[in-house]
């Protein structure tokens, strides 16, 4: 019951450990994407600083390689720098999450960077002409570019941030491409170009400023007001940056008397070089390589440091995300550990409880139904008529819920069983009060029809009429002990008891008398013993119903035959034979039961009237009863145990104290060891017939001549 018990507890906690595993997996699978984008903003990172520092290498290495110095510093050092955004691109990509997006991105860029190299060794030279080198630095940068799309993770412009973080780097890109062209235009001598390569260029540079315009209109579509305000802020720090260059330009050319004319705004310095003047004319205008250079870099700064402030924002929210996740992960575990924990110690606890008290009340009832009620129920069934049914002492379980229902219920069922018992106890001792009043009235009447039948016995000289007068005197005998086994099974004891001890050898005799086939009991073995005076009616009593069952159910022609020992602790041992019809081999065991226990009276003592007589006798002075088979070809063994308490030995006994039993039960500790039945064989027998010198007045039993 209590696995049971445990079991059904332990269905809503498994329950709610499923539900808390649920959403601490929700959780840790948050905390893992964040995780997971924080990773990616770190590829991103890696990857755009990657890209613009590419580009950047070209634009600076324009002017040194045009001039045929390839070993040029500015050259080394921007490519030093690149291949170290390269190895930290590659750190980026070895902690990023292995996703088929992410991964074939990485591949593409794989594939740009192979062809490095071969830009590196073959830019502006024969092989690769100065816009097919400007451009081929897009193998690598565009793939880098692209990896922006992958970020937005927890940001509140999910969808447009990547868009957003495209947008700038693609203006950035085209403001390289702008000034790596445009300063290519104005540094490299014109007449060394081959046919058209001219024109190429001019249409190159006018269609990345237009891609510059197009890709500010994409930032500004995808990016916030705040997005807008940044870039505003950052060109206009350009703007200004610019103006402070233009006047200490102006003042470096004044202090060393030397011209100077301002160059215009960048606007107009795209437009004016995609006319295609000449350098001469563009130089008379203040448009030189330097300050070209210098106006365009600004603007690609500003990009970049837009760029940056977009990925160090995506970087910054993913770690925060990632932190919120981590906290909010351990703690979901923590509480849902604690809840999960805190209901599997209630449920056990409950479970406990539960458990003590059905135990108890299991006990209890057990107790009760297998002890306290069937000794109780004995305890009242001999209790006196009329005395007060005991209180039942309830269950010690005082809770409201089911269990203690089921305590009172039980209570109630316990307190009805007393009553019952009460009522029967009452019924019974109404019972035996109408045995006790019917006797009482015979009994007067067979003593009264005893005296009249002794008066013609003495006046009677015709033998025929003097038997006829005998047979009829053992009749009102037999039925006058019918009177008293009523008495017996009332309760009551003898109204007459003797006073002084009598022998064993006239008890006996007195109980011969009283059946009516006297004539057949034979005495041999009885000791020199004294039976207690409070004892003797009931023995007599006792041993006339069993020489009654021995005589009724065994040959007229047979005898029943009555030996005693006396045993070396005092006790003597009683046996009765006959040569009757015996009994089943089974029936021994309930009927020596009923002998050592005699059950209340019921409807069976109309067949066994001589079973409950007996036992009740025996029950009074502690004498055992019980039958066994002869040791003969038939017949049955009565077996009489007289305690020491109820007898006395002669000083002409005292030599016989150690006699053994005899030898069919000299084998045997205790006679009655084996523990069989009674069989009362007729609860109706004929009329008995006393002795002729039988006198009923003399004694209750009278003597035996």
């Amino acid at each position: 019951m209590a696995r049971r018990l445990r079991a059904v507890l332990s269905i809503p906690v498994l329950v709610a450990l499923v539900l808390g595993g649920v959403r601490v997996k929700g959780s840790v699978d948050t905390w893992q994407a964040a995780d997971d984008a924080v990773r990616v903003a770190e590829l991103v990172q890696a990857a755009n600083k990657y890209a613009s520092d590419a580009i950047n290498e070209r634009d600076v290495s324009v002017i040194p390689l045009l001039k045929g110095d390839r070993t040029a510093k500015a050259v080394v050092q921007a490519r030093g720098v690149t291949d170290e955004d390269a190895r930290a691109f590659d750190t980026a990509v070895a902690h990023m999450p292995k996703n088929a997006g992410l991964l074939r991105r990485v591949e593409l860029v794989r594939t740009g960077e192979q062809q490095l190299p071969t830009v590196r060794r073959n830019a502006f030279t024969s092989r690769l002409s100065g816009v097919q080198t400007e451009e081929s630095y897009h193998l690598v940068q565009h793939p880098l570019m692209v990896m922006s799309n992958e970020l937005g993770f927890g940001s509140n412009n999910q969808a447009s941030f990547g868009r957003t973080l495209y947008a700038i780097s693609l203006t950035q890109a085209a403001k390289s491409l702008i000034r790596s062209i445009g300063t290519h235009l104005l540094a490299e001598d014109r007449g060394n170009l081959a046919s058209g390569e001219l024109a190429t260029q001019l249409t190159s540079f006018r269609s990345y400023a237009y891609l510059e315009q197009v890709a500010l209109q994409e930032y500004a579509g995808a990016g916030t007001a705040d997005d807008m305000a940044r870039l505003r802020k950052a060109l206009a720090a350009a703007d200004k940056r610019g103006e402070q260059q233009r006047d200490e330009a102006a003042a470096d050319a004044k202090a060393a008397g030397r011209s100077y004319t301002a160059p215009p705004a960048m606007d107009k310095m795209i437009s004016e070089i995609s006319t295609g003047k000449t350098t001469a004319q563009l130089a008379a205008e203040g448009i030189t390589p330097e300050s070209f250079f210098a106006a365009s870099t600004l603007g690609f700064d500003a990009y970049r440091s837009i760029e940056v402030n977009l990925t160090d924002t995506a970087l910054a929210s993913a770690h925060d995300i990632a932190d919120d996740a981590r906290r909010d992960a351990i703690t979901n575990a923590v509480l849902v550990l604690s809840s999960v924990l805190m209901a599997f110690l209630l449920a056990a606890w409950v479970a406990r409880s539960m458990t003590i008290r059905m135990r108890r009340l299991s006990a209890a009832a057990i107790e009760i139904a297998g002890q306290q009620l069937p000794a109780l129920i004995t305890r009242m069934s001999r209790a006196m008529p009329g005395q007060t049914a005991p209180r039942v002492a309830p269950i010690p379980i005082t809770s409201t819920d089911e269990i203690g229902e089921v305590a009172r219920a039980f209570d109630n069922v316990h307190r009805e069983a007393v009553r019952l018992a009460a009522e029967q106890a009452l019924l019974r001792g109404n019972i035996n009060t109408i045995f006790t009043n019917l006797s009482r009235r015979n009994q007067s009447l067979i003593e009264r029809q005893l005296a009249l039948i002794t008066d013609l016995e003495g006046a009677e000289t015709d033998p025929d009429q003097l038997e006829n007068l005998f047979r009829l005197d053992h009749l009102a005998t037999r039925v006058r002990r019918n009177g008293e086994n009523l008495l017996v099974l009332g309760g009551e004891k003898p109204a007459h008891q003797w006073d002084r001890p009598t022998p064993l050898v006239d008890v006996i005799r007195a109980a011969a008398s009283e059946v009516e086939q006297y004539e057949r009991v034979a005495f041999s073995g009885i000791p020199e013993a004294e039976i207690h005076g409070r004892a003797v009616t009931d023995l007599v009593h006792l041993l006339a119903e069993l020489l009654e069952n021995a005589t009724e159910f065994s040959s007229p022609h047979s005898e029943v035959r009555v030996t005693a020992t006396h045993l070396a602790d005092g006790r003597i041992m009683l046996e009765i034979h006959d040569k009757g019809i015996g009994l089943p081999a089974e029936d021994f065991a309930p009927i020596n039961h009923k002998l050592a226990n005699p059950p209340t009276v019921d409807a069976d003592i109309s067949q066994h009237m001589g079973l409950f007589v007996v036992g009740r006798l025996a029950g009074r002075h502690g004498i055992r009863v019980q039958l066994r088979p002869s040791g003969e070809e038939s017949g049955t063994t009565s077996l009489v145990m007289l305690p020491d308490t109820i007898t006395y030995r002669t000083a002409d006994d005292e030599t016989t104290a150690g006699t053994p039993a005899p030898p069919a039960f000299h084998d045997a500790q205790d006679p009655f060891s084996n523990r069989e039945g009674w069989h009362d064989r007729g609860a109706d027998t004929p009329p008995a017939r006393r002795a002729p010198t039988h006198s009923r007045s003399a004694a209750p039993w009278g003597t035996v001549e």
